[in-house]
């Protein structure tokens, strides 16, 4: 006998999906019969993990059939390589997201931390900072991360979190974190999602880990697609491939600086409204540039996002 439900993405590979009705954990393939697209949408991928579907399935078939797609309550997205006009929606339905960074080994760029920060701003996404491989750290790491801390944490007002998952340091804190969630794990390659993954529940070995290039001080690809995981603690994740680059989508370049938290704390106190904060005089975010209450390079990465919009319209 058929039968109708809704479910969630769990999985996919291609043109087939993982579901499962969660919070229970039982999951049944699926295929798109037919052609479904989102209104207005120019993703790749017009189905993404995290999705909430409606399916169904006949007598005879045992592969359900997705039907509908509900509205996305939010969701993360990046250009797609190559494709300047197309996007790639990473996940749906979150309720935090974890960027994933090292200081070194390899070390993550700020212009990524900020673009993906952004994001996840423009799309109403909480986000936590994981700092791993905090076993690692020399005087110099430390330097950095002293640096790091003060423009993400004290100035724009982030979440810090550092941890290592070979000591299973912050591991505990992080679990807490977790519970009761959907969430995503991102980060650039060889910054140890995996490993962290394992390190909070160590039932997931079948995800595999990966070697840095030492060539290029950058990770390997360690994951193919875009996963959820149930959590012992309570919770989910979904693991998501190393992203070398992540470049901005649909963003007005009146708005970009709202997504900046030092920037949208102070920009009411601009002379000229709206303002760019470039050419303007009185400008209030200039302002705290010069005063260091904004850091330098938050503000070099708003002037390239910005000179990208222009690039990509």
């Amino acid at each position: 006998m058929g039968k109708n439900g809704t479910a969630t993405i769990v999985k996919h590979t291609g043109s087939h999906y993982l579901l499962s009705e969660l919070p229970n954990w039982n999951l049944f393939p699926a295929v798109v019969r037919g052609r479904i697209r989102l209104k207005g949408s120019t993703s790749t991928n017009p189905i993404a993990v995290g999705d909430i579907v409606d399916y169904s399935t006949d007598d005879e078939d045992t592969m359900a059939s997705i039907d509908i797609i509900h509205p996305r309550r939010n969701y993360i997205i990046r250009r797609s390589t190559n494709l300047s006009r197309e996007s790639h929606i990473i996940a749906a339905n979150l309720d935090c997201v974890y960027l994933i960074v090292t200081m070194q080994f390899p070390e993550t760029k700020l212009p990524f931390v900020d673009r993906f920060l952004v994001t996840c701003e423009a799309y109403g996404i909480p986000v936590v900072i994981v700092v791993n491989k905090c076993d690692l750290h020399d005087e110099y790491s430390q330097a950095l991360l002293k640096e790091f801390k003060e423009i993400y944490a004290d100035q724009a007002g982030y979440k810090i979190i550092e941890v290592s998952a070979i000591k299973g340091e912050g591991i505990e804190e992080l679990c807490e974190e977790f519970k009761g969630k959907i969430s995503l794990f991102s980060g650039v390659s060889g910054v140890g999602k995996s490993s962290l993954i394992k390190a909070i529940d160590p039932q997931l070995e079948y995800i595999r880990t990966g070697e840095i290039s030492l060539a290029h001080l950058q990770g390997k690809h360690t994951t193919t697609f875009y996963e959820m995981h149930p959590i012992a603690t309570g919770g989910f994740i979904i693991d998501t491939p190393g992203i070398r680059s992540f470049g901005l989508v649909d963003f007005e370049k009146e708005e970009l600086s709202t997504y900046f938290p030092e920037m949208l704390s102070v920009m009411d106190d601009c002379y000229f409204k709206p303002c760019t904060h470039t050419h303007e005089p009185h400008c209030a975010v200039k302002q705290a540039v010069e005063e260091g209450t904004i850091a330098p390079e938050r503000y070099n990465s708003y002037l390239g996002m910005l000179e990208d919009q222009t690039k990509y319209r």
